[in-house]
Parts: structure tokens; C-alpha cells; sequence
């Protein structure tokens, strides 16, 4: 059974929604849940997350938001915090990530946080049982995928192109995941452009998708209820689970 991620902006439009829409989402197909972490800067990230961090941001996110969705949903549902690294040093890895432990959190997805970088707290991430997932993408070299993923924990994210999430430009992605594959038994998940529509294609080969644009887009919609943007965020986990198996 090929695996479905959904990654959901914290706290917004607020944070009792962020809740029963986690909750919701693990109940319609979803296998992990990625909570982002507001922030000004999303790099990596395309047009609609942006716009949702933004306004998360303008409506007053704190980090204790993070927390406390976490409490509730982390028991219930594989949570991983996905956020820009200064969002997590401003913290202190130290305290934070024993917090995160304690309360069911399972790993941490950082974009910004370079390979070489994250080493420095490999054994802070194991001493708490907690994962640093690696990423991957078309742009390395053989030596390259090779270091990334020697040690990969939880699932390697696949970029499934060069760019910014969102944007769903195709790419042959076989070659890439053979060069994972050879390396890591680690499972690989393809994210960046992922939807209804491309799922099923880009699946192919790996062992499940990110998805997170997707999910925005309906959140984002003002016209619509808080519990018709649930229904219809729990319908699309449902059709993109059953288009990747």
C-alpha cells in the first residue's frame, strides 16, 4: 500500500480547524501528516503555501499554536513538523525536540537545513527518537544521492523537479528513483506538484507522495465553510489514495 502525505498550513484559518481538519485527514486515507510552521520566507515553497503562511502570520500564529494542534493530533495521526530551520533554532533544538517527542511528534521536515548542516544534530534527532527526513532531488549527482540517503530515516522526499512546490512541471522521474533506490531501502515519496491529476503518474516507481498545494488551494477558498473545506480536503485524500494504489 503506496503511502499519502498531506501537509496543512498551522493554525489556519485557526487552530481548532488545523485540528479537526488533521483529524479528519487521517480518517480519509491520509498516512502522515506534515503541520507546517508559518513563516515569512517559504522558499521552497510555491504561490498558494506562501499565501497561506502569510496569513497564518498576519492572524497572529504563534509557535505555541504548533504545540498544542500537536497534542491533540500527534497521538492520532504520524505528525511531522515541516518548517524553515530558524523557525526551530529560535527554540533551541535542545529543549525542542525532546518537546516534540513528548508529544508524539515524529520527525521534522526542514527544506532550508542543508545535509551537511543537519549532521550537527543527527544524535539530538536520535536520542530522541526523532526523525530528520533528507531530500533529494533531480539537480544531484550520483555521489551526492549517495551521501543524502546512507543514512535516511522515517522516508526520503523526493523532489520531483527543480523548483518550487506547486507549480506541476513533469519530469521523467524513473532514473532518479533507480539512483535512490540503489543506495537506500529508506521508502522514497515524490512531493513538489502532486495532485488528483498526477498522482497516479508520479507514484510510479516510488513508495508514496507528498502533497500539499493541493490541500491549500481548498483552504484557501473563502466562499466555502470551515466543515466544507474539510469535506472536501478528506474527499481529495480519499481520490488521491486510490489513484496511487
Amino acid at each position: 500500500m503506496k503511502k499519502l502525505v498531506a501537509y496543512i498550513t498551522s493554525a489556519y484559518p485557526e487552530k481548532s480547524f488545523s485540528i479537526d481538519l488533521s483529524l479528519a485527514l487521517g480518517q480519509n486515507g491520509v498516512d502522515m501528516l506534515e503541520l507546517g510552521v508559518p513563516f515569512s520566507d517559504p522558499v521552497a515553497d510555491g504561490p498558494l503555501i506562501e499565501k497561506a503562511n502569510h496569513k497564518a502570520l498576519e492572524l497572529g500564529f504563534k509557535f505555541k499554536d504548533l504545540l498544542e494542534i500537536s497534542e491533540i493530533v500527534a497521538p492520532k495521526v504520524d505528525t511531522l513538523w515541516m518548517g524553515y530551520f530558524n523557525s526551530f533554532y529560535q527554540q533551541d533544538m535542545n529543549k525542542l525536540l525532546p518537546l516534540a517527542s513528548k508529544l508524539g511528534v515524529s520527525g521534522l521536515i526542514v527544506p532550508d537545513l542543508p545535509h551537511e548542516e543537519a549532521a550537527a544534530y543527527s544524535d539530538l534527532f536520535k536520542a530522541n527518537s526523532m526523525s530528520n527526513i533528507c531530500f533529494v532531488a533531480p539537480t544531484d549527482s550520483e555521489d551526492r544521492i549517495k551521501e543524502v540517503v546512507s543514512d535516511a530515516q522515517k522516508f526520503i522526499y523526493m523532489v520531483a523537479y527543480t523548483g518550487i512546490t506547486g507549480s506541476g512541471v513533469a519530469e521523467n522521474l524513473q532514473p532518479f528513483l533507480s539512483s535512490i533506490k540503489k543506495y537506500s531501502s529508506t521508502p522514497t515519496y515524490v512531493g513538489f506538484g502532486v495532485n488528483a491529476k498526477t498522482a497516479k503518474d508520479k507514484v510510479k516507481g516510488a513508495d508514496g507522495v507528498i502533497v500539499g498545494s493541493a490541500f491549500i488551494d481548498i483552504i484557501l477558498k473563502d466562499s466555502i465553510s470551515y466543515s466544507d473545506k474539510i469535506k472536501q480536503c478528506s474527499e481529495l485524500a480519499q481520490i488521491i489514495k486510490n489513484e496511487i494504489n
